[in-house]
């Protein structure tokens, strides 16, 4: 209410002082009456310059009176001065009686006030003007503009728009509100930056339990791919020793060989069941994967200096994962400093071999060197049928898989994940097609 105060107490001051102004040039302009005195000396004066020779139309310039020239008391031009109360003098110079020396002074008084009263009433409606004027800023600076700050400020609020801060000026009538608004806005921006930031932990979570409960799952699989593959042999040459040779073999003989195949058979049904079990967890995570993917490009990736023997480790573990496709280390990788991240670097890894075992199935073949003295190159090479040329291009987008793998299960994801992992590590990725399919991973060095 300060702000409509001063507003007040201003438009009092103008007002105050227009009156005064007024009030002071009309009493300049006041007519105080005829002095006689002055129009006594006035008339000598006129006489003097008379009989020096002054002709009438000078002596009436000079002291502003009209000279008539006539011996009638009573004449027609004389008679509008007595109706308008003029002074009329007798001009008689030396004694002798000419006619009339008359001062309109009446009219020329009114003429003075009309002039002062327009001028007055011209400067009156200019200060008023300018006063609203004034008091249209005013009320537009202290009222208005505030409002105006607050309805953009809340549709950019409506919009999400939480970066853009709520002006706060020092004689804001809305001062106290304003700094709640900005204030409240504060709070939501940190509450949505905690709410992306949560979101951000969760995707990475997910991810990362992803890749740490796949990873052995496959190794699960794998294990239960070779067991059962053990098992079935053992149970045939069970089979085919029971049926040549039960003929010559005691009944005793012939029950342990029988109970000896149930025994494998019932391992078998164990490990059939263990391997359903494990393709049931891996489609499970599959699917949490892909629920989570769609804001998977905001999980962080921090590369950090790291011994390349590490990523030939990574190679060296994977050997031994039970799998039929061998790998095979063609040299040893140049020992220096890299940047990577460890983790995204092992899923890389295990992405583009797994890939190569799912469905090239041959042996891979992997070698190390160096380009350009910046990057080291890992070249990944299996010896399958390769990928067909109309979907070379596309094998690295989001959820695209090729024509020929529809019968493999999975969500096309794996090499998008390598090329979006070797981005963020400052490297690069490469692949194509030379009698099988090749990938070239660039990492950079230190």
């Amino acid at each position: 209410m300060k702000q409509i105060s001063r507003i007040a107490f201003l438009f009092t001051i103008l007002m105050v002082a227009a009156l005064l102004i007024l009030i002071s040039g009309y009493k300049k302009n006041d007519y105080k009456g005829r002095d006689m005195a002055y129009y006594n000396d006035c008339l000598i004066s006129i006489y003097s310059d008379y009989s020096a020779g002054l002709s009438e139309e000078e002596i009436e310039s000079k002291y502003n009176c009209e000279i008539i020239f006539s011996k009638d008391v009573v004449s027609t031009e004389l008679t509008k001065y007595y109706s308008s109360g003029a002074l009329i003098l007798d001009f008689a110079p030396d004694g002798e009686y000419l006619g009339k020396a008359v001062w309109d002074d009446v009219n020329e008084g009114l003429i003075i006030i009309q002039s002062y009263t327009r001028k007055s009433i011209v400067i009156f409606w200019l200060a008023v003007l300018a006063l609203g004027y004034v008091l249209l800023f005013l009320v537009w600076f202290f009222l208005i503009r505030p409002v105006t700050e607050l309805n953009n400020f809340s549709a950019e609020i409506a919009k999400g728009n939480l970066d853009v801060p709520l002006p706060r000026h020092k004689h804001n009538l809305f001062g106290g509100f304003t700094e709640s608004f900005d204030i409240m806005r504060e709070e939501l921006k940190a509450a949505r930056e905690r709410e992306i930031e949560a979101g951000v932990a969760k995707k990475e979570m997910v991810a990362e339990l992803s890749h740490d409960i796949k990873t052995p799952i496959a190794t699960i699989q794998a294990t239960c791919e070779v067991l059962d593959m053990k098992y079935r042999r053992k149970l045939q040459m069970l089979e085919q020793a029971e049926g040549v040779e039960a003929g010559r073999e005691t009944d005793s003989e012939a029950k342990n060989v029988s109970d000896e195949a149930a025994e494998v058979k019932d391992t078998l049904e164990k490990v059939a069941s263990m391997s359903a079990k494990a393709e049931t967890v891996n489609s499970l995570m599959n699917n949490v994967v892909h629920a989570t993917l769609e804001e998977l490009d905001r999980i962080e990736v921090n590369p950090v200096e790291n011994s390349s023997d590490i990523i030939e480790e990574y190679f060296n573990n994977m050997k031994n994962s039970g799998s039929d496709s061998t790998i095979i280390l063609d040299n040893h990788i140049p020992r220096c400093l890299v940047y990577f991240d460890n983790l995204r670097m092992e899923q890389v890894i295990d992405n583009v071999i797994g890939n190569s075992r799912k469905y090239a199935g041959t042996d891979i073949h992997v070698s190390f060197d160096e380009v350009s003295g910046s990057y080291i190159r890992i070249r990944i090479s299996d010896s399958g049928p390769g990928v067909s040329e109309d979907d070379l291009p596309l094998i690295t987008e989001k959820y695209y898989r090729g024509s020929s793998v529809k019968d493999k299960n999975g969500y096309g994801l794996g090499m998008y994940l390598v090329k979006l992992y070797m981005e963020k590590q400052g490297g690069g990725i490469e692949y194509y097609n030379n009698n099988g399919f090749t990938v070239e991973l660039l990492i950079k060095k230190v």
